[in-house]
């Protein structure tokens, strides 16, 4: 049956979805009954005026008769178009003798729906995890914000899922298409919203993706599947350029096919890679503090109606200042909390997450700058690790070496001023903070281009951004400062045929779904080639 795709569908937020099919009808000059068949591709928020929100919808419809489909196309229509659905690459496995399973080294969402494709073609492959399921790193998790000792290996960074398992959950991505879809919906399979495939800000949360990571893994295991968790990547066998095995913390594994979605805080296993001559290089990354508001605040500025509170909760934001160095939000909770993201002793940086019902009192988000690789102070491919590591040392001394959060005023850390001793400032931060003058653990340029961009995005704001905002960090995860390199068509390594890498870890992704859609490529480039283990 022919498609149209209908765009810029502007209803007001008080409207029903019901209505959908009435605005479609009267956009297209056909009767509502004649619209049967349709569905939303796309629905995102025009809140340019705070009195009057309005969703904007994309809608395909389904038309039995491609005579009417061809009349209704001859009108021109403005925002009215044939549609070819795009079709997902489902290929079939190629003939090449694989000797062993594939392996997954890492369990985030690269290896996660890396190792859900290659299960449901018939590969069995085996996931190996330095850290723990999930039913294990929550209570773990709990202990540590409780004060508990800092598990090195079951943490907020390692362990079932990745970091993102205990994130905002955000599902933005910059690209579209069938690849996205694709990972979208196993999202939905497992336990998301069927929002999640047509919303413009999809959202998990951290209280729903726990379930969703266990369910992929329960899907992977009824396929044939296999997990080891406690089980670190600590060497290669390389033989010739081609992978033979892999060294780990529970003994050898015979691999010759490896997706390696190891995440960007394995800094030990960057190092091992690198040992092993692996080529690794230097890439930016993104750093800076973290900003935390009171929601209410945030919610009175973006809308003008108090009823959109009950319809949309709590209300986000986008900011950007552009000058000498642009300073952005990033990684935006609304009704979260701060929490420690912490993979090594001694080192303390910050994140922040959300729960799905944003129902937290603080709305918290990155404020992040770009550091290049001329200004890492090093050519040495860890160079950027080694800038990360050093400013959480100076965090984590400066605030009692407890993983308490080095914490500051907007206003005093705009004036690079000491806040009075023992000052307490009210904040989401489990395990208790220590006020700083948070210029001490930013890099200079960092923290000046910080002070230079908070001003711009309070006057964006008319000055509602920083009254009674607080800045905690540093928040030096934004993204991987280190890119292993692959060959652009074959995806492996040049340092090592057989060996895949892949998601944020290995520096060609930048949040959930970009690095799940990265894992999904390599998966299929694997299936492409190679036959299933036994056929």
């Amino acid at each position: 049956m022919p498609h149209l795709r209908i765009a810029n569908i502007r209803v007001d937020v008080n409207e029903p979805a019901t209505e959908l099919p009435r605005r479609v009808a009267n956009k297209l000059g056909l009767r509502e009954a004649d619209v049967e068949r349709w569905r939303i591709l796309r629905k995102s928020l025009d809140a340019r005026s705070r009195y009057d929100l309005r969703f904007v919808y994309t809608i395909l419809v389904e038309l039995p008769d491609g005579d009417l489909v061809q009349r209704l196309l001859s009108r021109k229509p403005a925002d009215v178009g044939l549609f070819v659905p795009p079709q997902f690459e489902d290929l079939e496995p190629g003939q090449d003798a694989l000797e062993h399973r594939p392996v997954v080294i890492g369990s985030g969402p690269a290896g996660l729906l890396a190792a859900y494709f290659l299960a449901l073609k018939g590969y069995r492959p085996l996931i190996i995890e330095r850290g723990q399921p999930v039913k294990n790193r929550v209570p773990a998790i709990r202990a540590f914000d409780a004060g508990g000792e800092l598990d090195p290996e079951n943490n907020y960074l390692f362990g079932e899922g990745g970091a993102g398992t205990f994130s905002d959950g955000k599902l933005t991505c910059r690209s579209s298409g069938p690849d996205v879809d694709w990972v979208l919906e196993r999202f939905v399979e497992c336990g998301g919203k069927p929002s999640l495939v047509y919303e413009q800000r999809p959202h998990l949360g951290s209280n729903r993706l726990p379930l969703i990571v266990r369910n992929l893994r329960r899907r992977i295991e009824s396929l044939g599947g296999q997990y080891r968790f406690g089980c670190r990547l600590e060497g290669l066998d390389i033989v010739d350029g081609r992978l033979q095995g892999l060294h780990t913390s529970n003994g050898y594994i015979a691999a010759t096919q490896a997706v390696l979605g190891i995440g960007h805080s394995a800094r030990d296993t960057y190092g091992m890679l690198l040992d092993a001559g692996i080529p690794l290089r230097q890439k930016a990354f993104q750093l800076g503090l973290r900003i935390e508001q009171p929601q209410d605040q945030i919610n009175r500025h973006k809308y003008g109606r108090p009823e959109y509170l009950r319809l949309l909760g709590a209300a986000d934001y986008t900011l950007t200042a552009h000058g000498q160095r642009d300073v952005y939000s990033f990684c935006m909770c609304a009704g979260g909390t701060t929490i420690p993201s912490v993979s090594e002793p001694g080192c303390l940086a910050t994140n922040g997450m959300s729960t799905s019902r944003h129902d937290a009192p603080f709305a918290n988000s990155g404020i992040m700058v770009t550091l290049q690789p001329h200004e890492f102070g090093s050519d040495h491919a860890l160079a950027g690790v080694e800038v990360q590591r050093r400013f959480e040392r100076i965090a984590f001394e400066l605030a009692g070496r407890d993983y308490s959060a080095p914490i500051q005023t907007a206003a005093d850390f705009l004036a690079d001023r000491t806040p009075p001793k023992g000052q307490r400032l009210e904040s989401s931060y489990a395990r208790g903070t220590t006020a700083l003058n948070l210029n001490e653990i930013l890099p200079p340029v960092v923290g000046a281009a910080i002070r230079s961009g908070l001003p711009i995005m309070d006057r964006k704001w008319h000055g509602d951004f920083l009254p009674n905002a607080n800045l905690l960090g540093p928040e030096m995860r934004g993204s991987s400062p280190v890119r292993i390199e692959r060959d652009a068509a074959s995806r492996q390594s040049p340092g090592c045929q057989g060996l895949y890498p892949v998601g944020e870890g290995a520096g060609f992704a930048g949040g959930i779904i970009s690095a799940a859609v990265d894992g999904l490529l390599s998966a299929k480039q694997i299936v492409r080639q190679f036959a299933p283990c036994g056929r």
